[in-house]
């Protein structure tokens, strides 16, 4: 089809409210355990900040009027859900298991805020 093809996904955008970068990096570097990379400087001077867990990279897009994703979220492959699990809900951030996919264990749970993310026993 098209002589291409789609090798994998390299990042996802989620919406932050402006100045929330501090919060963003408390979710994703300190409890869920990814690294911060730098933005180009072109981009960086939007706000916002990236960050990278091996190639999977999350950006977080700065907005003025910012609304939380409620329904569309990323899903995340994870080793040891139970124990993610465990992080997030002793972080305070609720965990909402799911059975709704047959054979797949996962929760939803949001980001600091109150963007929808899915993570999925890998």
């Amino acid at each position: 089809m098209g002589g291409f093809r789609i090798e994998r996904l390299q990042h996802v955008q989620l919406a932050i409210p402006v100045g929330g970068e501090d919060q963003s990096r408390s979710y994703w570097v300190d409890l869920l355990g990814f690294e911060e990379v730098a933005k180009p400087p072109l981009l960086a001077v939007r706000g916002g900040c990236w960050f990278r867990h091996q190639e999977l990279e999350m950006h977080m897009g700065a907005e003025q009027d910012f609304i939380p994703a409620r329904k569309a979220h990323p899903a995340l492959l994870v080793a040891n859900l139970d124990a993610l699990a465990d992080t997030l809900a002793g972080a305070g951030f609720s965990v909402r298991w799911s059975d709704e996919v047959p054979g797949t264990r996962r929760f939803h749970t949001d980001d600091t805020f109150g963007n929808r993310l899915e993570f999925i026993e890998a």
